[in-house]
């Protein structure tokens, strides 16, 4: 697809696990005019029983190839659940369905009928339950979408934090960080950098495995046998890679007012600092995709679901970078 036909195909926003807090994110975004065009994918009786429920009106229409943009209207693409869904309470029953929104949703991406998605949280725990093996978006666009690895990047505002490694237990990561691993994976973040966020010559600092960055090998050897020598490549095709660093030094102001992002080696080293500097705002891309998905930075919430005390704005941000990212 050109982009010019990219740009004009609306945006899918999938609503995540029914008993959560994406229904009622959506529809409270609907309550204000929107700028940009966006549909639904999820059961449109779910949105208009959850607009009830948070006490906001609510008009729906089926119009994908003109979406809604008033107040107090959406555009959805009809997935119907299973059962109905009670705010906060979950229900296996109904995983099939959520699993039918995000295969409709990536099928429109890849045909050119939407220009990218935005996820609202799914709850991983409620789809293993009704014996589906699902470990999250990420791995779901990626195996959909039939591409050989894709790469989390946090975004808040211009803070950017990639991972190495994802959901593994912690004794798992050292065994995964391998340098075909850093390369391929560096090189989606410096690409995505480049193709996103038309960032031309991209700077991204490197963090550590161990403390002090394994201190000369005292520490542990993964920065002189794995993390330097895949370093050292990608430095001598031009790269601008530093590393690697001490993760509790990187991040610093002196580092990070002089880089682009930030790849850190695993989950709990990198995101408790970003989510710290923006938590509530900020937005998970997946990189390596061939079209633009975004989502939330946060779970789904059951205990504020149907109560009105949700926050829209990691939802607002998510769609509002979506519409940013080529």
């Amino acid at each position: 697809m050109s982009a010019s036909a990219r740009s004009v195909a609306p945006l899918v926003i999938t609503a995540g696990e029914p008993a959560g807090i994406g229904p009622d994110l959506i529809v409270g975004l609907a309550q204000a005019p929107r700028q940009s065009a966006w549909v639904v994918a999820a059961d449109a009786d779910l949105l208009l029983q959850r607009a009830r429920v948070l006490g906001l009106s609510l008009e729906i229409d089926q119009a994908l190839d003109h979406p809604a943009r008033d107040a107090g209207r959406l555009t959805v693409l009809h997935i119907p659940l299973d059962v109905p869904a009670v705010p906060g309470e979950l229900d296996p029953r109904n995983a099939a369905a959520v699993l039918r929104s995000l295969t409709r949703a990536a099928e429109g991406c890849l045909s050119g009928e939407f220009r990218g998605v935005v996820t609202a949280p799914v709850q991983k725990s409620v789809i293993n339950d009704a014996g589906v093996p699902f470990s999250g978006h990420t791995e779901f666009f990626c195996e959909h979408a039939g591409v050989a690895d894709v790469l989390m990047l946090l975004v808040a505002g211009t803070f950017r934090v990639a991972l190495a490694t994802t959901h593994l237990p912690l004794r798992a990561v050292p065994d995964a960080i391998t340098m075909p691993l850093l390369e391929r994976r560096l090189g989606l973040l410096l690409q995505g950098l480049r193709s996103r966020f038309r960032i031309e010559a991209p700077r991204v600092l490197v963090a550590g495995l161990n403390p002090h960055a394994g201190e000369s090998g005292h520490l542990g050897r993964e920065e002189i046998e794995i993390i330097e020598p895949a370093l050292r490549r990608l430095r001598e095709r031009g790269e601008l890679v530093q590393g690697p660093l001490p993760a509790d030094t990187l991040f610093t102001r002196q580092y990070l007012d002089q880089a682009d992002a930030v790849f850190a080696m695993y989950h709990d080293q990198g995101l408790p600092v970003l989510k710290h500097a923006g938590f509530g705002e900020a937005v998970n891309v997946t990189l390596g995709l061939p079209y633009v998905r975004t989502s939330v930075d946060h779970g789904t919430a059951l205990d504020l679901a149907g109560t009105g005390r949700a926050h829209a704005g990691s939802l607002a941000a998510a769609i509002a970078l979506a519409d940013q990212l080529q």
